[in-house]
């Protein structure tokens, strides 16, 4: 009979997670029954569900993954969670549309400080 240490080694495998991004709302509207906020990360603007917060409001501040606001936070904690992002390298996904369209000659996004 085996005995469960008797079981092979158990691997261990190195899984990428997906991290909540700190910004700002600056505006909210409604298409039909769904809310949508325009959220400043780093000086690019984005367009982010509210349906997880839906009593969010511009001047706050919200996590957002993948395109949903999952959670409020304060502007400190924004800025110092953007910091650490942008010190891991987890920030490049947002300026990487900026990027292209400079290279393409195209109009980029206003510039500005993180959250």
């Amino acid at each position: 009979m085996k005995r469960a240490c008797d079981a092979a080694p158990a691997r261990h495998v190195l899984r990428a997670m997906c991290l909540g991004i700190p910004g700002e709302i600056l505006t909210v509207r409604t298409d039909g029954p769904v809310r949508f906020a325009d959220v400043r990360f780093a000086g690019i603007v984005r367009e982010v569900c509210l349906e997880c917060l839906p009593d969010a409001v511009p001047g706050e501040f919200v996590l957002v993954h993948v395109g949903f606001a999952i959670s409020r936070i304060d502007r400190e904690e924004a800025e110092r969670a953007y910091r650490a992002l942008d010190v891991m390298g987890h920030t490049a996904e947002l300026t990487a549309d900026r990027a292209d369209r400079e290279r393409s000659g195209a109009p980029a996004d206003a510039g500005g400080k993180p959250p």
